[in-house]
Parts: C-alpha cells; sequence; structure tokens
C-alpha cells in the first residue's frame, strides 16, 4: 500500500488532526450537540488513514478500487466531517451546517449524502459486521481493496462485534482491519467498571485475529501500522489503538463528562487557544 505522506511528513499529519479537533470543537459549540470526547481521541486516528493511508480519491468517491473504512462509533461524525474536509471529499464551509435542518452532515454519517462514507452507522456494533462483509466482498472477486473499520472500546460490549470476529477469522480476512479506539471511557463510566474488556488483545487473538497495541496519538506509529496490513497472511488484523478521551484539551482529557457535553464559549476557547499551542510546540 503506497502512502501519501512519506514518514518525513508525519508533522504534517499531526497538523491537520489539530486542524481537525479545532473545526470538530467548533461543529459540536455551534450545533450544541455532538461527542467532543470521542472525536478528539479518534481525530488522529482518522488523519492518518483518511490522508495518510487510504487509497481513495476524493474526485471519484465511488472509484471501484478504493480501500474501504466504516466509523463503527458513529456518534464521533463531527471528526469524521473535519476529515473529509481536510481530505478534500466536502467542502471545509459545509462543517457549519453540522447537525442543521437539511445539511447534509447529520449527527451519525450517511453514506447516502456524504462522498467518502461508505456505511451508514450510529447504532453501535453494525459497523464490523459491515466490513466484514466488505472485506468478504473483496476476496470474492479477488479485488485488492482493504477495509479498515473504526470502532470504540465500550461498543465492544456488543454481542454482534465477536460474531464478525468470529466470521472474518473463519473466512481469513486478512484484507480486513478493526481499529479499536480504546480511551477506556464510555458514555456514563469507565468500560472496565461497566463491563470489563481486559485482556483485551488476548480475547481478539483468541478469536484468531492478529493483534498489534499501539499509541493511538503517535502519528508516525498509527501510519506505518496502518500501511503494514496484513500482518500475518491468512488472519484479520486488529489494531488497539490506547487513546485519551478528549486528547488535546487539558480540562477534557481522560473526562467522562466529555462523552457528549457541549463546550461553553469560554471553554471553547481554551480548548482552541490549547490546541494551537501545542501545534506551535510539534
Amino acid at each position: 500500500m503506497s502512502l501519501k505522506y512519506a514518514s518525513a511528513d508525519v508533522s504534517a499529519l499531526m497538523t491537520i488532526a489539530g486542524t481537525v479537533r479545532k473545526q470538530a470543537l467548533r461543529m459540536v459549540h455551534a450545533a450544541r450537540l455532538g461527542h467532543p470526547g470521542g472525536d478528539m481521541s479518534a481525530a488522529d486516528i482518522l488523519t492518518a488513514l483518511y490522508v495518510g493511508v487510504l487509497r481513495i480519491d476524493p474526485a471519484n468517491p465511488c472509484w471501484p478500487e478504493r480501500d474501504r473504512f466504516v466509523l463503527s462509533k458513529g456518534h464521533c461524525s463531527a471528526a469524521l466531517y473535519a476529515v473529509l474536509a481536510e481530505a478534500g471529499f466536502i467542502s471545509r464551509e459545509s462543517l457549519a451546517t453540522y447537525a442543521k435542518p437539511l445539511s447534509q452532515l447529520n449527527g451519525h454519517p450517511d453514506r447516502n449524502k456524504v462522498p467518502g462514507v461508505e456505511a451508514n452507522t450510529g447504532p453501535l456494533g453494525h459497523g464490523l459486521p459491515i466490513a466484514v462483509g466488505m472485506a468478504k466482498a473483496a476476496k470474492i472477486t479477488t479485488a485488492a481493496w482493504k477495509t479498515f473499520v473504526l470502532t470504540g472500546d465500550g461498543e465492544l460490549q456488543e454481542g454482534s462485534n465477536w460474531e464478525a470476529a468470529m466470521a472474518g477469522a473463519h473466512f481469513g480476512l486478512d484484507n480486513l482491519t478493526v481499529i479499536v479506539d480504546r480511551n477506556r471511557l464510555q458514555q456514563g463510566d469507565e468500560t472496565e467498571r461497566t463491563m470489563s474488556l481486559d485482556p483485551l488483545a488476548d480475547r481478539w487473538r483468541a478469536f484468531g485475529w492478529s493483534v498489534r497495541e499501539i499509541d493511538g496519538h503517535d502519528m508516525g506509529e498509527l501510519v506505518e501500522t496502518f500501511a503494514s496490513v496484513p500482518f500475518v497472511p491468512g488472519r484479520p488484523n486488529c489494531v488497539i489503538a490506547h487513546t485519551h478521551k478528549g486528547r488535546g484539551v487539558s480540562f477534557m482529557e481522560d473526562n467522562v463528562e466529555w462523552h457528549h457535553r457541549v463546550p461553553t464559549d469560554a471553554e471553547l476557547k481554551q480548548a482552541l487557544a490549547e490546541i494551537d499551542r501545542a501545534l506551535e510546540r510539534q
């Protein structure tokens, strides 16, 4: 898989991820709804995929040979739309319409309205089953494109994911990669207090997947990992990306309150300033 950015351009991807964070916060603030904590934890992953790794063509969103990406944690749509704007699928100006009446940018992504979106998601536990079908279709037709799916960690409490995991291993879908946004927080509490997932890597291995655990905010590691699939021929790939909910904003980081809270004017101003300072230091 050829990269759009060489390893020397990781700093450019980090800058884009910072822009994505700021755009997502502005969108949630203006719409008065959203899930900013998860947007922040997933921003680096989404940027690495859409801008750094995926074989996609914004001028031809339905290009048959494109790689596929499914955002199973569809409630984190603000970050997805911000990345799609940076990748050239939609205009930056359209982000101001987020979640407004008649906007194409719904609270949950809609493939019928937004170029670059492959599946309608929002109800949790559905993205991986859809992605298994996509990867199986590629195998049947001997197509070279790959499928990636991003799930939340709390979302893995849905049994449909583990049925899909069994199918992925059974069919030898080494063209399929699941990325777990392992920020350890879900709506209301820590994942491990709600329903324990650990030892998460061992669970995936027990289902026949090849697993790597990485820093979900290390842009170089993200790009290198996504570009190196399949890890083991004949086995589907699982990337457990250790992240922080609310990453980049001091009062949001690792704070379950920000699963779906909307920032005030003062909080937005502080958050944008903190992200800008981080970008200046990189």
